[in-house]
């Protein structure tokens, strides 16, 4: 699911009737359960892209250095490396590289997806608590 998806789902589910807080007050379980659905697949999705990482960055080393088997290179579709790279500069173009730049930017997508749907669940967290004082407000009121 896309991020603005889930910024759209939480704008319809944050929602809170005033007027039938008990209801709200029911629905909170099963908000709690879809949302941390999707908070565990986005946290295995990041964990699972930085896992590849590792592995895109050491092929990436090899690569580079110049060690990698030319079966594997083409395996991958990389052109054999023309280039002699010094062991300290490794680093650099590896950093710099296009497809770990592109795996990075996954990662730091899918860790902003983790983080609002930490935040929502945090906010289910308190949202009993806000259906408490949001009926005890109403009680004042009418001078209950």
């Amino acid at each position: 699911m896309k991020l603005d998806d889930y910024f759209d789902l939480w704008s319809q589910d944050s929602k809170i009737d005033r007027t039938e807080l008990g209801e709200e007050s029911i629905k909170i379980p099963q908000l709690h359960h879809k949302y941390y659905k999707h908070f565990s697949v986005e946290r295995l999705t990041l964990t699972k892209l930085q896992e590849q990482l590792k592995s895109l960055k050491k092929d990436k080393f090899e690569y580079f250095s110049g060690v990698m088997a030319e079966e594997d290179m083409v395996d991958r579709g990389w052109e054999p490396n023309q280039l002699r790279i010094l062991k300290s500069d490794l680093n650099m173009y590896i950093e710099a590289d296009k497809e770990i730049i592109d795996h990075t930017l996954k990662i730091a997508y899918t860790k902003e997806k983790v983080s609002f749907l930490e935040d929502v669940l945090r906010a289910l967290n308190t949202r009993s608590f806000q259906i408490s004082n949001a009926i005890k407000w109403e009680q004042f009121k009418v001078g209950i």
